[in-house]
């Protein structure tokens, strides 16, 4: 480090890279401390089917996507806008292209060769970084404390750093195994910071299904299909699963489903298996077909429908109605009864984390003046479709302009970790 005022950002994703890059430009000295052997190990996954990093939607509807969180969100989003992250890409040589759906992807697609132009920026402003620590509060003097482990070494070692402010951007709990465990809400909680539960949000959900359909139809992808919730309507894909249902139609309703399974126990999705036609359309295929043949056959030819949509009628009702009125209609609406969202482990993202009333305007924690936060450890959700890394490299931002405002005021002479 040198004899800059100096800023360490504790955790290495997207949200925390945002803020060392700002800050770096601003001439800080940064350092970035990140308890997994490389940096950026969530945003590589976020990368495999392709790096969607933004929605080229008009930006009120952007900042919809948020939910309760929109307005806490809206200056930091505000600020760095999609066509912001597609300028900001452009300049690190990775142009983006818009895809029909909407979402913003490099046009390579893959993340890998954007997060090795970032780190490259970042190395020649001068942010150093360190990998394999582990961060674990506040030692004995108040300076930040944390297990340090070199590769191929045995156990990890204690050590202590002095900064003039602090951003951290740890992530929330899921996949953990890339990265972001939540080992850091008791810390925080330790410290007065308000903290709600953390939760799975863009996650499958669970029902008991037979043993057949489980053994038969798990991994099988349903599409289109149309999924509606609490007057909700979703159009998308599902993917069924041994212990239940995932897939985007899906996870675009997972906080109300999420928060009506907490209030009641229970919530049921209804799924339309064909929301290209009309009940009336299909009540008129189901008319045309000859009553000898089997059901199972007369909803192949007729309606279109996969052994697994068809599996999915039986699962919701044991035996189908013969009446094609009646049938037409359970096609349009198969209600799916959900009693539990899978694991946290399991989820895309988390719900809950530091909340808005634990943070200033600036993304500083009032219980911890010069301790600034940001990216997924702040109470927010969104679904997929590149809001959670848009919200990300905005709070990562927002959070850096906070610090950089708080030390140019002369927050450090307050600040117990300046040396």
């Amino acid at each position: 480090m040198t004899n800059k005022q100096r800023i360490v950002v504790v955790g290495g994703g997207p949200a925390g890279l945002a803020a060392a890059e700002y800050l770096a430009d601003c001439g800080f000295g940064v350092q970035v401390m990140e308890r997994m052997p490389s940096l950026g190990r969530k945003f590589l996954m976020a990368g495999r089917g392709g790096l969607n990093i933004a929605h080229s939607e008009a930006h009120g509807t952007v900042l919809e996507r948020y939910g309760p969180a929109s307005s806490w969100l809206r200056p930091a989003l505000d600020a760095w806008t999609m066509q912001n992250i597609r300028d900001w890409m452009a300049g690190l040589g990775q142009e983006s292209f818009i895809g029909s759906s909407g979402r913003v992807f490099p046009v390579g697609m893959k993340a890998s060769p954007l997060l090795r132009a970032w780190l490259a920026r970042l190395n020649a402003a001068g942010v150093t970084f360190q990998t394999r620590a582990d961060w674990q509060g506040w030692g004995a003097h108040e300076q930040l404390l944390f297990n340090l482990q070199q590769a191929g070494e045995g156990a990890p070692h204690k050590a202590e750093l002095a900064a003039d402010a602090v951003v951290l951007a740890l992530g929330g709990a899921s996949w953990p195994r890339l990265g972001s465990s939540g080992g850091w809400v008791p810390l925080l909680q330790q410290r007065g910071v308000d903290v709600a539960p953390l939760e799975p949000a863009n996650c499958g959900f669970c029902t008991p299904w037979s043993a057949f359909f489980a053994e038969r139809f798990a991994g099988t992808p349903l599409k289109p299909v149309a999924l509606t919730f609490a007057g909700r309507r979703v159009r998308g894909e599902i993917v069924l699963t041994r212990t239940g249902m995932e897939g985007g139609a899906l996870y675009a309703l997972s906080r109300t489903v999420r928060q009506a399974i907490t209030a009641q126990g229970q919530a049921t999705v209804l799924c339309d298996l064909r929301p290209d036609l009309s009940e009336q359309d299909l009540l008129d295929r189901l008319r045309a077909t000859r009553m000898r043949e089997s059901l199972s056959n007369r909803l192949r030819k007729a309606i279109k429908l996969a052994p697994a949509a068809v599996a999915l009628l039986r699962e919701a009702q044991d035996v189908l109605p013969a009446d094609p009125r009646a049938l037409a209609a359970l096609i349009k609406a198969v209600p799916v009864t959900f009693y539990a969202p899978e694991p946290l482990v399991r989820a895309i993202s988390t719900a809950g984390g530091i909340t808005q009333a634990a943070c200033d305007e600036s993304f500083m924690l009032r219980a911890l003046p010069g301790v600034f936060v940001a990216g997924e450890m702040l109470d927010w959700e969104a679904p997929t479709g590149g809001y959670l890394l848009h919200a990300c490299l905005a709070t990562g931002r927002a959070a850096a302009k906070g610090a950089e405002a708080w030390l140019r005021k002369g927050g450090a002479r307050r600040y117990p970790l300046q040396p």
